[in-house]
């Protein structure tokens, strides 16, 4: 199979406390970078208003999620809370890189660390960083898909997630929604092109 693609099968991996702004970076990433394709993780947890099957999340429930670990058919997978599974199903990579593109990922912070870990130099692993906790919190209020609880919950996961930045390949603060766009689109053409 040719391919114009200098370096086909690399991946991208943005990670992040859920706030920081990683979702509308990887967004960005893939409107910019036509070689790049998104990797759908799979849920345990239903869907949510305007979400799609396979464009979103492959929603598979708790028993299909555990269904899937017992076929070993994740690359990566954990419960983030009790009940509450996430992970990257093999098929997934296989499709993408079966066209020739390279991968992206949108994962929780070990799930990234997870990634990076498997795939080594093939993966450039990158944590968006908020200025604070503060600004984490006040941006999942911004967004009013979540209860006071699950706002708390996702506090006290953040701040542990915030020791794990040294462990990824950079760290990319976002202060400046467009500066961080723009220092992402740099980091991932040197990557992919380099």
């Amino acid at each position: 199979m040719s391919s114009k693609f200098i370096q086909p099968g690399k991946l991208i991996i943005f990670s992040a406390p859920s706030g920081a702004g990683k979702t509308t970076i990887v967004h960005h990433i893939l409107k910019k970078f036509g070689v790049i394709e998104f990797s759908v993780s799979a849920c345990s947890r239903k869907k949510r208003a305007g979400e799609k099957e396979g464009k979103d999340y492959y929603f598979l429930g708790v028993n299909g999620f555990k269904e899937k670990i017992k076929e070993n058919a994740f690359i990566e997978w954990q419960e983030v809370y009790e009940n509450h599974f996430y992970g990257t199903l093999k098929s997934e990579i296989d499709r993408i890189w079966a066209k020739g593109h390279h991968v992206i990922f949108d994962v929780d912070v070990i799930g990234g660390l997870n990634l990076k870990k498997i795939y080594g130099d093939k993966a450039l692993s990158i944590f968006v960083k908020a200025p604070s906790i503060k600004d984490l919190e006040e941006r999942l209020k911004l967004r009013d898909t979540e209860t006071t609880e699950s706002i708390a919950r996702r506090m006290a996961k953040a701040e542990k997630e915030m020791g794990f930045a040294a462990e990824f390949d950079y760290i990319l603060m976002n202060d400046d929604m467009q500066q961080a766009l723009n220092d992402a689109e740099q980091l991932v053409a040197d990557f992919i092109y380099g």
